[in-house]
């Protein structure tokens, strides 16, 4: 009997280290990212149906693959929408995710700002759905100025211990990308237009 006590011993201390290990590594926390811009010359409205209409999304955000809409519904002023997306990851191009995507597309009364919005929550699952992360986005859209636009986005991303350098990385590296390639379409629109 006390071979064994012995035995279950030698096993449990190895299996407790690993187990702590792995959630000191994987324990996750949230992050917050706040980037803005100003695009000339433009009128919010059209920045904002742009933005809300993820076909539009690949165009924006060079990681997007392939996506589907799950379902939508609403009117012009508050419409909603699910969408599952694949992507790659900017600095590790090996490694796929699928996502799922709840999209709340608005146009707030001036007495809560008069600014158009786009909110969205995200889980997003790597290892074909073993491990998922949420997150969470606002991007706000306004008048800056007579004839200009201002986008603000705000993102909260859950991201493991050891992979925060990681995350902010890949986060900082979307958020850029789209308000890059965002603030390049209406300029284009706007220099064919002259």
């Amino acid at each position: 009997m006390a071979i064994t006590g012995r035995w279950t011993k030698r096993r449990a201390i190895p299996a407790i280290a690993i187990a702590i290990t792995l959630y000191y590594f994987l324990s996750s926390s949230y992050e917050r990212y706040e980037i803005d811009s100003v695009i000339p010359h433009t009128n919010p409205e059209s920045v904002w149906d742009f933005v809300a209409d993820f076909s539009r999304m690949k165009q924006l955000n060079p990681t997007i693959l392939h996506f589907r809409i799950l379902a939508d519904h609403g009117n012009q002023e508050h419409w909603k929408y699910t969408v599952e997306y694949r992507e790659r990851l900017s600095h590790w191009p090996y490694s796929l995710n699928t996502a799922i995507g709840q999209y709340s597309v608005l146009r707030l009364p001036e007495t809560e700002g008069g600014h158009y919005a786009v909110l969205s929550t995200h889980r997003t699952c790597f290892l074909g759905g073993l491990f998922c992360l949420n997150s969470k986005g606002a991007f706000k859209i306004s008048r800056s100025n007579n004839s200009d636009t201002l986008c603000e986005e705000t993102v909260e991303y859950q991201c493991p211990f050891f992979f925060g350098s990681f995350c902010r990385r890949e986060v900082v590296f979307q958020r850029k990308a789209i308000m890059k390639n965002l603030v390049a379409h209406f300029q284009k629109k706007a220099f064919m237009q002259a």
